[in-house]
């Protein structure tokens, strides 16, 4: 990935660690899974993940301190207390996605789809989980290269790619704006 590498030893200096302090273990992603199926209620959670009463209470604690799930309290029984995710909590459905459909490649047993996940509009298979350049074109590990904040936009024959130019020649563009201005 190019001439400069990670920090490695420094482990403030990235995200994963910070993700894998969170999430990195069995159950805080089947929960995850779980509430992404619409679970909500701690005894959902107990009964259709089979997990023990005190590590469920432990790992859903921790979900909400971090920010993926919220406590609301039921609409119909203010006593019971739903977990709901947060935007936060969204925003792991493609690492989600992409720890599922790794799996499903390489697991040591053939992992038969059913249901299947599919895009509501046409409802076919969603495709793979892959890394997306700026500009919509998929990359591979070998399109990948690590430059200095300072250097970013800085192409390697000299030019500088600009903010939301002709798409497609390579240049940044906002997504953010793009996908808003699509709704």
């Amino acid at each position: 990935m190019g001439e400069l590498r990670e920090p490695l030893r420094e482990l403030i200096e990235c995200g994963l660690p910070q993700a894998l302090e969170v999430m990195g273990e069995r159950w805080s992603f089947m929960i995850l899974r779980a509430s992404f199926n619409g679970l909500k209620h701690f005894e959902e959670f107990l009964s259709e993940l089979g997990i023990a009463r005190n590590i469920l209470s432990n790992r859903l604690a921790k979900l909400v301190e971090h920010g993926i799930l919220k406590r609301e309290p039921c609409a119909d029984d203010r006593r019971k207390i739903e977990y709901r995710l947060t935007e936060k909590g969204f925003d792991l459905l493609p690492a989600m996605l992409a720890l599922r459909q790794w799996g499903q490649k390489y697991g040591a047993e053939t992992v038969i789809e059913d249901p299947v996940l599919v895009d509501e509009h046409d409802r076919l298979p969603i495709g793979p989980v892959s890394i997306l350049a700026h500009d919509g074109r998929i990359l591979g590990h070998q399109d990948l290269w690590l430059v200095r904040p300072e250097n970013l936009g800085k192409r390697a024959d000299g030019t500088i790619a600009t903010q939301g130019a002709n798409l497609g020649e390579g240049d940044v563009v906002d997504l953010a704006s793009k996908k808003a201005a699509l709704r």
